[in-house]
């Protein structure tokens, strides 16, 4: 997106005069002004820079008495689904805008932009054109906080690979042969380091100790620890500390960060410098509860093993630009170099665990787009522009594909979740509308329904899904024992979920990770909750199977405990309750895998024709 569209331009300009404005404004460019009747092209020389063309010159800059308009040009192929925003307030918390941008159509993914500029930058992708569309036509100069959002189309690859090649010529290729060696089609080389690199804060007056006379200490420390270090000093002028990212391996990481540690010690030292210096290590919130523990267990054996005092900032401090929690950690180089390295296990651990689950849920489901589901921060599945190689300090150039809230972290939004079989359609092909009962700690319950309801209601209408929450506590009891699992709180209430698939995945999804952020859970059970969802009663021999082999199968294959409990009695639906039990994506695998059964189910139901467009119905299956 390098190339810039330059509207409302005078007919008087010339090409002499858009290259003084650049020039004046020390925005480089690549190529000539191509100007034309009331417009004009030109070429930068990266999308950054045309990015920041975009932020100083559109809608500021006056030529001839007209204010110029600037942004991305885009073909008329390209202008499909996808849209930028920006000058969105720097603050605004996520799920605020996902619930402005889903009133407008699907998003299936949204991601932050890093930019040098104040207010945030965000590409959007919708389901369709028109959705697009009406998005830009609604938001383009909406004014939020005092903020006039600026939207524009942005060039959508996925529209042009979708067109037709036209003619012969080379569009449409099959290249020949393997790819060259480092050519993109290698794919990513082999990482020997940690997918999840150790970022730390460090106070403002010691980067130039840490850099050394130029670069010297760097490239020092760079060279004995096989590490990359990234340290963002020009980012966040004035602040009193100033972010630094190690990629390496987990060693490497750890003993650069016991060399930044000795160099910062010396170097107060030598300047007097009398305060105490805490290690201070950012991590993305998705992992921070589990790093927590159950009742701070983990995080208080940490604090015992390695004789340390460890505080995380809270949930509060997070914003647009910042998805990571400040981890404080106090004591002796010696001491906090142990609790680093304990720390920084558990939060790739989390890292590694969510991937796991990721890629099991998308082998196993197919159609299932999990990088853009909103599961985990943007960037790499599982971990966003904060964990990745070019990264942004928070407060800056921070961001995640899509909100604090989402769980697991990251992600966006929905292309569609499911495909062939495995999603029941209505006589016009639309997925059928389900309802699925979702059990949570009744002290969650505020934490669900937000301050006058604004919570519930933005899940509500960003997952398109009816969402409510029973008056009534229930206890939740183990089917077969009688008596609540180990750990579980029996105080419960009933969230009950309407929607479609897609809509049932974001939905239950976005209240597991917001049960995992407020730490009603603890990392080693992960988030387990109980779902009920209501089968026809003669379908439910065909949920257990002959002799309970199919119910046996569910729960090997979707690591959940699936239940059909005896001697129930139907509901005046001629319905019957199934209950399933597990992580998030246990329970989302097996509640798919059920109503796949049921598909089956309905479709053998169905009379078959005979030659005269009659038959009798098949008979119902018994149920077993």
């Amino acid at each position: 997106m390098n190339k810039l569209y330059i509207g409302n331009v005078s007919e008087e300009a010339s090409a002499e005069d858009l290259e003084t404005i650049f020039e004046q404004w020390k925005i480089p460019h690549s190529g000539p002004f191509l100007v034309k009747t009331g417009y004009a092209f030109v070429d930068c020389p990266d999308e950054k820079i045309a990015m920041k063309a975009i932020d100083i010159l559109s809608g500021k800059v006056d030529l001839h008495g007209k204010l110029l308009e600037v942004e991305h040009s885009v073909p008329k192929r390209q202008r499909s689904c996808k849209l930028q925003i920006r000058n969105i307030p720097p603050h605004m918390q996520w799920e605020v805008l996902d619930g402005m941008l889903a009133q407008y159509g699907t998003v299936e993914n949204c991601e932050q932009v890093n930019t040098d500029t104040d207010t945030a930058v965000v590409n959007v992708r919708y389901g369709a054109k028109d959705q697009a569309r009406q998005a830009m036509e609604k938001l383009n100069g909406f004014l939020m906080e005092n903020f006039a959002l600026k939207v524009s189309y942005i060039p959508d690859e996925m529209a042009t690979a979708d067109a037709p090649p036209l003619g012969g010529g080379r569009r449409g290729f099959v290249p020949r042969g393997p790819p060259r060696s480092g050519s993109p089609g290698m794919g990513a080389r082999p990482k020997l380091q940690s997918e999840v690199p150790l970022r730390i804060l460090v106070p403002t007056q010691f980067v130039g100790a840490i850099i050394g006379k130029e670069g010297a200490t760097i490239r020092n420390i760079t060279k004995q620890t096989h590490s990359k270090i990234d340290i963002h000093r020009k980012e966040n002028a004035g602040a009193a500390e100033k972010p630094i990212t190690v990629h390496s391996t987990p060693e490497g990481c750890s003993n650069a960060c016991r060399t930044i540690m000795e160099i910062m010690q010396k170097e107060a030292l030598d300047t007097k410098f009398t305060e105490e210096i805490p290690l201070k290590i950012l991590a993305h919130n998705n992992f921070v509860g589990r790093l927590i523990g159950k009742e701070g267990r983990n995080l208080k054996k940490i604090e015992v093993d390695t004789e340390t005092k460890i505080t995380i900032s809270p949930l509060q401090d997070l914003t647009l630009y910042n998805p990571e929690r400040t981890i404080t950690v106090k004591g002796s180089i010696e001491a906090c170099s142990r609790a680093e390295e304990e720390v920084m296990k558990k939060v790739r651990e989390s890292y590694e665990n969510d991937v796991a689950a990721m890629n099991l849920q998308s082998n196993l489901i197919p159609g299932l787009n999990l990088n853009a589901l909103g599961l985990f921060p943007g960037g790499a599945p599982g971990m966003g522009p904060s964990m990745g190689h070019n990264v942004p300090p928070p407060g800056a150039q921070g961001g995640y594909s899509f909100g604090s809230s989402s769980f697991g972290g990251e992600g966006p939004f929905w292309a569609s979740v499911l495909s062939g079989s495995s999603q029941p359609v209505s006589g016009q092909g639309q997925p059928e509308s389900e309802t699925v009962h979702l059990f949570i700690p009744a002290l969650a319950v505020g934490a669900i329904i937000g301050k006058q309801g604004q919570h519930i209601k933005q899940l509500s209408r960003y997952a398109g899904a009816s969402i409510k929450i029973s008056a009534d506590e229930v206890s939740v009891v183990d089917a077969n024992q009688g008596a609540p699992p180990e750990g579980m709180d029996t105080k419960q209430r009933m969230v009950i979920i309407a929607g479609p698939p897609e809509a049932q995945f974001k939905a239950q999804g976005r209240i597991f990770g917001k049960l995992k952020e407020e730490n009603f859970f603890g990392p080693k059970e992960e988030v387990k909750l109980e779902a009920h969802i209501k089968v026809p009663s003669f379908a439910a021999g065909r949920v257990i199977g002959k002799g309970g082999k199919t119910v046996n199968e569910l729960q090997n294959l979707t690591s959940a405990e699936v239940v059909v409990p005896r001697d129930q009695t139907p509901d005046e639906n001629d319905q019957v309750i199934v209950k399933i039990t597990g992580h998030f994506y246990a329970s989302q695998l097996a509640q798919r895998k059920i109503q796949e059964i049921l598909s089956q189910v309905r479709r053998q139901q169905q009379p078959k024709p005979s030659p005269r467009g009659e038959g009798p119905p098949l008979p119902r299956p018994s149920r077993k």
